[in-house]
């Protein structure tokens, strides 16, 4: 019996040539990073370390604020010996056998932890609920400094949680229980597998790190995300329109257009058929346009927020009324595109232009008093330094603008990758929404410094005649359109408290409705799925604050899809004949979902 025994321990190991390989080729790889990356350093020469952010500022300003009261910072010191005493009588009590209730619990929503020996084992218990311990006090102490401005206080809240995120055990292969497991379990080939990972992700990336969140080869255009039929009749130099083959014998009377922002492509809401809301819209019967923005490069560095909405939104009613024959039609603005679509209103309001009947609007802000966390980024020094970088090849790269979007939920958007890919050695699974999110869009350098300084550092465009676009004053006061906004309540993009207040700008009646969940679950939510609910008001005027409107809401099961529609209906039910694009007065350019949005960055190129 001994030998079988040994053959199976033999056979479970590892083979000692393959690992020497492994090795080898993964020293072989980090050699060539190295020596490149030292190599471009050189050529670029030495730079002196700069705070471009206002980093360091912050915390040296917070720093002295807190040693100058030091009563409360040694009170803060006491509490946080209180509790780990505390956590010390709790571990022990575990130790010896007793039972007792934690010192403290990740929240229930905290997907670091959900492993059970997170929970059971002892040790594991205890670095656990340390850490939980610390980070609660390091955030309380530097988060209630007395005397710090807004600003400086936004950023060391902010930052703080960065650093805190970045040091959770859960993080570390010695410390989280499931990569200890399998360290063991595989002898340690998911960490040699993470490495190559990790090297894989920096040659990618061009010698800077860019985590891969999703298999990306697992998803084609056309294939198996944005799939919906139709045909692209019209393009300019910003954007194709796309035109979807109708799935009903009658359509309603009014065409729909759909803004999307034009920091992603338009697919978010063309994923897979079950929860696309194109798709959807197309079943209800209405002839939906969509804009698909282009990437942009240097060469169109001075296309500005005019152009935009000249080129852009404007161009494509134009498109639709002398493609269809209607003469009035329906729009919908997502995030950014809900800001331009906004504008746009204003700007046919200022020319007495009253082909849009009505406007939805997605999760947009046209009040940007309180941005939320995105405020931690847009101060003088932060938009100077931008604008210089951007002048200087034209255009803000996409995928740097993802960065910053993804350290706003740095645990789901970075930490977690870090664990799966380069600690577990898995590669990540196929997931079309992160698909979609890793497929970032430039944005035209003039654009985007006209957006950070006008709508974010100065907030105009809720002033009337606060900024002017093609010569015309624009005051969303104008705009006497019926609109609809639904916002989510926990988006973090566009906080639904700061896109309320600049609902109420409008001069016309204004649906608000409150989604569940975030800026993309809560808006991509089809009535199929039964989830996240919704809260309306239902009074003829908005209150004053939306703290009012909550407290006075009432909360529906279910997707808003199905409400916005019979709004909608509401405005106009009259149908007519369906409208295949291919029959209409303009020329089909090609298939659905056009070349526009097929045009991605080659990372490696641009290294």
């Amino acid at each position: 019996m001994a030998a079988p025994e040994k053959e199976t321990v033999k056979s479970e190991l590892p083979d000692p040539k393959e690992v020497a390989k492994t090795y080898a080729e993964v020293a072989q790889r980090a050699s060539k990073l190295l020596a490149d990356h030292i190599q471009k350093q050189v050529k670029k020469g030495l730079n002196t370390p700069s705070d471009e952010l206002g980093i360091a500022q912050a915390f040296m300003d917070m720093m002295g604020k807190l040693l100058a009261n030091p009563y409360r910072l040694a009170q803060a010191q006491m509490n946080l010996v209180w509790d780990y005493f505390s956590l010390w009588q709790h571990s022990v009590m575990r130790f010896t056998g007793m039972g007792g209730s934690p010192v403290v619990s990740p929240a229930k929503d905290d997907k670091r932890f959900k492993d059970e020996e997170w929970q059971e084992h002892f040790l594991f218990d205890f670095m656990k609920q340390s850490y939980l311990i610390a980070a609660r006090h390091i955030h309380d102490t530097v988060s209630s400094v007395d005397g710090l401005d807004d600003q400086s206080q936004k950023k060391v809240n902010f930052y703080t949680r960065q650093y805190i995120d970045a040091l959770s055990p859960s993080n570390f292969a010695m410390t989280n229980p499931e990569v200890f497991r399998e360290t063991v379990k595989s002898h340690g080939q998911n960490l040699i597998k993470g490495l190559n990972n990790l090297l894989r992700d920096v040659e990618d990336g061009g010698g800077n790190l860019r985590v891969k969140m999703t298999d990306t080869t697992a998803f084609e255009l056309g294939k198996n995300v944005a799939t919906t039929p139709g045909k692209v009749v019209f393009q300019t130099d910003m954007m194709q329109l796309l035109q979807y083959t109708p799935s009903t014998d009658k359509a309603y009377k009014r065409p729909m257009l759909i803004v999307p922002p034009w920091i992603n492509k338009f697919y978010i809401l063309d994923l897979r058929e079950k929860n696309s809301y194109i798709k959807w819209c197309v079943d209800q019967g209405h002839t939906v346009f969509v804009i698909s923005w282009v990437n942009p490069d240097e060469r169109l560095a001075e296309k500005s927020f005019d152009s935009y909405l000249l080129e852009g939104t404007l161009a494509a009613v134009d498109a639709i009324v002398e493609q269809t024959g209607a003469k009035e039609i329906n729009a919908a603005g997502y995030c950014l595109g809900g800001t331009l679509l906004a504008t746009t209103l204003a700007y046919m309001a200022g020319k007495r232009d009253k082909r849009i009947a009505s406007g939805t609007f997605f999760t947009t802000m046209t009040d940007f008093a309180d941005p939320g966390e995105l405020g931690v980024f847009i101060d003088e020094g932060q938009v100077s330094s931008l604008e210089k970088k951007m002048f200087e090849r034209g255009y803000l790269e996409g995928s740097e603008m993802a960065g910053t979007f993804n350290m706003l939920r740095a645990n789901d958007l970075i930490w977690s990758f870090v664990v799966n890919n380069y600690l577990m050695g898995k590669d990540p699974f196929p997931f079309d929404l992160l698909y979609w999110n890793s497929d970032s869009t430039r944005m035209p350098a003039k654009m985007h410094s006209f957006y950070l300084r006008n709508m974010y550092m100065k907030n105009l465009l809720k002033e009337p005649g606060g900024i002017e676009v093609g010569g015309v004053p624009i005051d969303l006061g104008k705009i006497k359109v019926p609109t609809y906004f639904i916002s989510t309540i926990e988006d973090h993009i566009a906080p639904w408290k700061s896109t309320y207040s600049g609902a109420r700008n409008f001069g016309g009646a204004v649906r608000f409705v409150l989604g569940g969940s975030g800026h993309i679950a809560g808006i991509v939510n089809p009535p199929a799925a039964n989830k996240y609910g919704f809260w309306t008001h239902t009074g003829a005027k908005l209150p004053d604050t939306a703290d009012e409107f909550f407290t006075s809401a009432e909360q529906h099961p279910g997707s808003w899809w199905t409400d916005w529609q019979a709004w909608l209906e509401g405005q106009d039910a009259s149908k007519v004949p369906a409208r295949d694009p291919v029959k209409g007065n303009l020329k089909v350019l090609e298939d659905a979902p056009g070349s526009y949005v097929k045009t991605r960055l080659d990372a490696k190129k641009a290294a």
